[in-house]
């Protein structure tokens, strides 16, 4: 390697630090929520900023228990599908993660409170 390429190497690498710091300091302003979908269909709605600790169901699936906590993270606590990967997924909190059961056909996802964007990002089938 030249003095030049180590050069350009750690000019990308500090653009991506600091892109990325940047990137966490807009998205950590913004308020966020867990959607839970239903077989693509939009059924529930938790806001993550309220500060309380909540054990709940959706009505399409009352077998599968999501758990909201007081710091904002939310997951799946108890599932009726047979490889409990749901649960295993542990607790999401930032913009961009979800957590999926696939055979009871819900998907949770943590989006921003502004986001309106109501695309399909996945489909999936009975």
């Amino acid at each position: 390697m030249k003095k030049y390429d180590i050069i350009i190497i750690l000019f990308i690498l500090l653009i991506s630090f600091f892109s990325y710091l940047i990137y966490q300091n807009q998205v950590s302003n913004n308020p966020l929520r867990a959607e839970i979908y239903h077989y693509s269909e939009l059924v529930e709605t938790v806001p993550l900023d309220q500060g309380i600790d909540r054990i709940f169901s959706v009505k399409e699936n009352e077998n599968v228990i999501f758990h909201l906590f007081i710091n904002g993270n939310i997951c799946f606590e108890e599932s009726d599908c047979p490889d409990k990967l749901c649960i295993k997924t542990g607790k999401i909190s930032k913009p961009g993660q979800f957590a999926a059961c696939l055979p009871n056909g819900l998907l949770l996802k943590i989006v921003s409170a502004d986001y309106n964007n109501r695309d399909v990002d996945i489909i999936v089938g009975n």
